[in-house]
């Protein structure tokens, strides 16, 4: 193990950023004209994000305002998982949640990436949620992380602990 280098390949969500992403939405909400005597409101239920409003299209844009602040906060949007609009009684509502961890089954998609580029020395370890990364070379490394970079993935991916 001496000499190699290592990072780990997450898909991590800071929840603080979120909740700052929030807080921005909400008051953009009770701040926007077309927003006025709507009844709509965005806030956290438990883990999850409730987005309510009156009308279908309401709702939808109260989401597109939560997306956009998740984007000046630098959050991918591959990490928020927002559930399609449905009636509840006089108001329709939209539930968000985040997605976190790499499953089993995109680790393995990962890690095939990785194998088919032909780089010598690299090898992928699968550890809980996470994927870690083994090469003697640190060029390999960065080659590495711009192959998974460029790759389109359904999930957020970050570089963490780069030893």
């Amino acid at each position: 193990m001496a000499g190699e280098s290592s990072f780990d390949i997450v898909s991590k969500v800071d929840r603080q950023e979120v909740d700052n992403a929030l807080n921005m939405a909400a008051k953009e909400v009770r701040n926007r004209f077309d927003f006025k005597n709507t009844d709509a409101s965005i806030r956290w239920s438990g883990e999850a994000i409730e987005l309510e409003a009156n009308g279908e299209e309401r709702v939808k844009a109260i989401l597109d305002v939560f997306q956009t602040m998740l984007v000046r906060r630098k959050i991918d949007l591959k990490s928020l998982d927002a559930g399609e609009a449905r009636l509840s009684g006089k108001v329709w509502k939209i539930t968000a949640t985040t997605k976190e961890g790499i499953s089993r089954e995109n680790a393995a998609k990962i890690t095939k990436l990785i194998r088919d580029s032909g780089l010598k020395g690299v090898r992928t370890q699968v550890q809980g949620e996470e994927l870690r990364v083994y090469g003697k070379k640190r060029d390999d490394l960065q080659a590495v992380q711009k192959l998974v970079r460029e790759a389109e993935y359904d999930f957020a991916v970050q570089y963490d602990n780069y030893r």
